[in-house]
């Protein structure tokens, strides 16, 4: 019978994700086979999954913790954000609406068969699985119809674990507070709780933790520090966006309302040459970056309307006049064409609008959206790259004659007559080294010193797992686990 415990956060953002990536591995390294599961995910940073379809990125990495495939029985519920109060609604890794958040909480609770549904199939083929919430529990006012808190712990039987974020200050309040606004049989089913990102000496805090349990009757399972290789794994969440400085090599990222896929980034980071810098609103893009990347969005339409208001438009321009090299990755590709046609109204009202004009495609969004998981070859460099496509729309023109990716027997992307501006709908490419070494090599004349992305990311995972062994009482944490009935 398999065992299943549900680590929930006193707040957002508190590491849930991280924690669970690194218990994933912690506990497969003690030879349990071992799966993640978030029952509703909010984010615009996907993966695709082998079975056809999406899931958040967090549980992508878990699964890559836990040594499996990403499947979409580990994140049944997705919400793609598209406007401030309306999301996509992804159910078992396919589309099922498009809502505002005051209709989706009318229908949340009718997911809840779904929902346990996968729950079930991962738990009659792991030894545990490790769930992970949403948000916090003590948003009481989200109770009815829950399915990603202490609705689910409820309907699936298990126990939880609730995190503290101590860096943020106010952690007492954090759980002390979640115990006084839970219903006495929420508040009953947690059973632990651990602090997290403690920066200093954690002996100091041996005293808030005496008060919280004494306050809660929760068992304390240990006070996390501050993991230093957090940065080095694939972030989720759209506030974990953060530029890195490295070496002289400038990419600039303008930062889109609506980003999406945006770990896209994360081996351009890690390369101890490059320096990716986020360009936030109100900020010009700098004159001497040598590539810019469009990243991914999840509203093109919008976000090419946010990007000529912040005059995005007119530095681009200028940086490609300079000589600067140019890379839109899907959505970023897209508006890199001459006209985006969006007749079915995917994205909003039925529109159709000029793109930025550097390369000669145009774009209809269609809705049939394009999942998959896809192996190339980069042309100039016959590097192998592997990554996945996700994204409305099919791209045409002239400057798709000069596609500089191979995928099987039909070529991807888009390359102007220069050479200097490039886009295509591959996610994930930079993580091939050899891809990334000889597309920067051509981009800024440099030759890299990087290691293995992939390795730097189980080393980190590696590390992760041992920071839990040295600070969480991991042995306590699995006795807590309930069997799945």
């Amino acid at each position: 019978m398999a065992k299943a415990i549900m680590i929930q956060g006193a707040g957002s953002n508190v590491g849930k994700s991280m924690v669970v990536a690194g218990l994933a591995r912690a506990f497969v390294r003690r030879g349990l086979s071992v799966a993640p599961f978030k029952p509703q995910n909010m984010s615009n940073n996907a993966a695709v999954t082998v079975d056809g379809g999406e899931i958040g990125r967090a549980q992508a990495l878990q699964a890559r913790a836990a040594g499996l495939q990403p499947h979409t029985d580990m994140n049944p519920v997705l919400l793609k954000p598209e406007t401030d109060t309306g999301a996509q609604v992804i159910v078992q890794g396919k589309r099922r609406a498009t809502l505002r958040a005051r209709d989706y909480g009318k229908m949340k609770g009718d997911l809840m068969p779904a929902v346990l549904d996968s729950f079930r199939r991962l738990s009659g083929a792991h030894d545990l699985i490790l769930i992970e919430g949403a948000g916090s529990p003590a948003e009481v006012n989200l109770r009815a119809g829950d399915i990603a808190n202490m609705g689910f712990a409820e309907a699936a039987d298990v126990p939880v674990v609730l995190i503290g974020d101590i860096d943020r200050g106010g952690v007492i309040a954090q759980l002390v507070g979640t115990h006084a606004v839970l219903d006495p049989a929420d508040r009953d089913r947690i059973t632990g709780f651990a602090v997290n990102k403690f920066r200093g000496d954690p002996t100091l805090f041996h005293d808030g933790m005496d008060i919280i349990a004494k306050r809660t009757g929760w068992r304390p399972l240990g006070i996390l520090p501050w993991f230093q290789d957090a940065w080095k794994l694939p972030a989720e969440d759209v506030m974990d966006i953060k530029g890195r400085k490295g070496g002289a090599i400038r990419i600039a990222v303008p930062r889109l309302n609506r980003i999406a896929n945006f770990d896209d980034l994360d081996p351009l980071s890690a390369e101890p040459d490059v320096t990716v810098e986020i360009i936030e609103q109100g900020r010009p893009l700098p004159a001497d970056a040598d590539l810019v990347v469009i990243p991914g969005s999840k509203a093109t339409i919008a976000d090419l309307a946010h990007f000529r208001e912040q005059g995005w438009d007119i530095d681009l321009m200028a940086h490609v006049r300079r000589g600067g090299h140019v890379l839109g990755i899907c959505g970023g590709y897209q508006m890199l064409g001459r006209r985006i046609v969006d007749a079915e109204g995917l994205e909003g009202p039925p529109t159709s609008v000029d793109g930025l004009g550097l390369l000669n495609v145009v774009t209809e969004m269609k809705p049939q959206k394009r999942l998959s998981l896809t192996d190339a070859r980069h042309i100039a460099s016959d590097e192998p790259v592997a990554g996945y496509e996700i994204h409305l729309g099919v791209t045409e023109g002239t400057d798709r004659d000069r596609a500089w990716l191979q995928v099987g027997d039909r070529t991807e992307g888009a390359e102007s007559a220069d050479g200097r501006v490039k886009g295509c709908y591959l996610h994930g490419l930079f993580a091939a080294d050899g891809f990334r070494r000889a597309y920067l090599k051509e981009v800024t004349g440099h030759d890299l010193r990087s290691g293995s992305y992939s390795d730097g990311v189980e080393a980190a995972l590696d590390g992760l797992a041992d920071h839990l062994e040295r600070h969480l009482d991991l042995d306590g944490l699995l006795a807590m686990a309930g069997t799945v009935a």
